[in-house]
Order: structure tokens, then sequence, then C-alpha cells
């Protein structure tokens, strides 16, 4: 297995970034015709009002977050003094390799660098394989935080605290 190297994306990945997440959330839109594909395409609109990552294997775009800091537009329950991350995305035929791992932890130094005390993020309710990687990070259910953006799109909520976690 090749070790996962982790960057700040630049206009030049913007396509790859896109289509990665795209792939990567596939299985949650409504198909070709769902206005949520053309928000997770646009890699260039992330990177420029928030912190657009990304993950290499050998030398390939496998994985990609938002890190959405205090100002940004991207933030959706974030409050002051937490962090927030979105449109967390691994390619499917990269999973299981470490990239999700790794682009959490980036998540994690991030938010510490920045003196956050807590990290935030919302999920679809069917994404059960990102909830129980999110779970076995420390990260706690927050239903009183759950919404929906749009009717039919239902929201749910996590939190981890920072304070003594390694």
């Amino acid at each position: 297995m090749s070790d996962v190297s982790l960057r700040r994306a630049t206009p030049a990945d913007h396509h790859a970034v896109g289509a990665v997440t795209v792939a990567a959330y596939e299985e949650f839109t409504e198909g070709p015709e769902d206005g949520y594909i053309a928000k997770l395409r646009d890699a260039a609109t992330r990177d420029r009002e928030a912190e657009l990552w990304l993950a290499e294997l050998d030398g390939a775009v496998v994985g990609t977050v938002t890190i959405t800091p205090e100002g940004s537009p991207w933030r959706e329950i974030g409050r002051p003094g937490e962090g927030e991350f979105r449109m967390l995305a691994v390619d499917p035929a990269a999973r299981r390799r470490g990239v999700g791992e790794a682009l959490m932890q980036l998540v994690f130094d991030r938010f510490r660098e920045a003196g956050s005390h807590a990290i935030v993020l919302s999920s679809l309710a069917e994404m059960t394989s990102a909830h129980r990687v999110y779970e076995r990070l420390g990260f706690a259910r927050l239903p009183e935080r759950d919404w929906s953006p749009v009717p039919g799109v239902d929201l749910i909520a996590f939190r981890v605290e920072l304070e003594g976690r390694p």
C-alpha cells in the first residue's frame, strides 16, 4: 500500500477533485439530473471560499475534504470556536487504503492549529459507513443540530471535542 500524501488543492487540481467528489457521493444523489452534483463538482468555488485539500496515492487524486473556517460561506452548523468540514470524499476505487483516515487527521490537525475546541459536521442519514468512521474517531450525534437544507434532504449532525484528544 502506498502512502497517502495530503496538500492544498491548486486550480490545476479542481477538475480531478470535482470528479472524485462526484464519484464518492454518486450513490447518494438522484442521478445525473440532481442539482447537487454541480455543487459537488465545483471545486473551484470551494477552493476560493474555504480550504480545499486533497489526498493523493501514487500521484493520483483519490480524496478530498473542504475545511470551512469561521466566516466561510460553506459553514452550515458550526458555531464560534467550532471547526466544521464538508464534502469529505474518497474515490470508491481507493477506499480502505487509509485515505479517509488521513483526511480526517488533517481536519483534526487544522482545527487544533486554529484553536477550535470542537469539530462539527452534517451528514446524510444514509451515509452509515461514514458515520461508523466518525464514531470511531470520537464524534457523537448532535441531534439538536439536525436540519434539512431542502425538502426531502435530512442531515444529521455530529460533534467531537478536541480537548484531550491526541
